[in-house]
């Protein structure tokens, strides 16, 4: 049979096309309890038509990742040959292992299945958009109570009367399609008004631009909407510094510290039971990084080098590093030291 080569190396420029923007779930094996770093720090280099926005996408990260991990790149044109670091190491977030953890101050998803029998346990990760400072998302304990394929958009009043006083003026209803901002797929949280969807203005994921839902990548929930079940719970924090064992070895990763969001009153009670966390005073990075190296040497005593503690809280990158070790056949640890 003859093969028409312009056909070939039409059918080929689609593939790579399509494999520069379809990516799978970062997942990672969950390590053991007392340990809590998994993934790691990798550099690649940028192409002659890349922007940090195409990098990061390609390999399961967000404007705010990337940017933040790159100060010295150009956004929009780093250049060919130009050396770009992945951020893609993770300090676990504190707390259970269980369901769907939302850390606003990192902009990042972390879910975590039930292991399938016979199979390790596993975590998977995504960059998100969070809601802006005016509308921000809540934090608490929910869960998802619903979810929907193709879902139409019901703007409430007081977003439509933002649009309007823009000169946009909004229908009542946005049927699906590719004019609908949830995208293709929408979870929706036991908090009123509240969704996890996708999104037809994906440059945006890893931002703070949210009417206070949660935004991923298209091919992010397209992946992470048939293994996420109804009554999933859902914690939603925010986290600027996280303290966690890689080993021997005490790991901090810093981001920017957010203002707190406060607790929907409406918040349902999830799964895990009990009433929705009750709000947190302002903390700044050093209050948070205090109370997480507690937590971390509650059960493991560590000693924290405070000086190279300091600098990873002043840089706040989001790239994890070590600064501090544990303590062995201590009895206590060296919080007060």
């Amino acid at each position: 049979m003859k093969i028409n080569n312009r056909f070939v190396v039409s059918l080929l420029a689609a593939c790579m096309l399509l494999s520069t923007f379809i990516v799978r779930a970062e997942m990672y094996d969950l390590p053991p309890e007392g340990n809590d770093v998994v993934g790691a720090v990798t550099m690649i280099t940028a192409r002659a038509d890349d922007t940090l926005l195409d990098i990061a996408r390609r390999h399961g990260m967000g404007y705010e990742d990337i940017v933040r991990a790159n100060p010295d790149v150009d956004t929009w044109l780093p250049g060919e040959g130009a050396d770009v670091i992945l951020p893609t190491r993770y300090v676990l977030p504190p707390g259970p292992r269980r369901g769907v953890i939302l850390n606003l101050a990192e902009y990042r998803m972390y879910y975590f299945p039930e292991p399938e029998p016979g199979k390790p346990a596993v975590v998977m990760t995504y960059p998100i958009s969070i809601g802006r400072m005016d509308w921000e998302t809540p934090l608490g304990r929910t869960s998802i109570i619903s979810k929907v394929r193709n879902p139409s958009w019901y703007p409430p009043d007081s977003i439509r009367a933002e649009h309007a006083a823009e000169g946009d003026i909004l229908p009542r209803i946005v049927p699906p399609g590719p004019d609908n901002p949830l995208g293709e797929y929408a979870m929706r949280l036991g908090l009123p008004g509240y969704l996890i969807h996708g999104t037809n203005r994906p440059a945006g994921v890893g931002m703070r631009v949210t009417h206070g839902c949660i935004r991923m990548f298209p091919e992010d929930i397209d992946y992470l909407f048939g293994r996420v079940d109804v009554s999933t719970p859902v914690r939603i924090i925010n986290e600027p510094v996280k303290v966690g064992w890689n080993g021997d070895e005490l790991v901090i990763e810093v981001h920017e510290t957010l203002e707190n969001a406060e607790p929907d009153p409406a918040v349902e009670s999830s799964s895990e039971g009990g009433p929705p966390e009750e709000p947190l005073p302002p903390r700044d990075a050093m209050t948070a990084l205090t109370e997480q190296f507690v937590v971390a040497t509650n059960e493991h005593p560590g000693m924290l080098d405070w000086d190279a503690a300091e600098v990873l809280l002043d840089r706040a990158d989001g790239i994890p590093a070590v600064a501090g070790r544990r303590i062995k056949d201590a009895a206590t640890s060296a919080a007060s030291e």
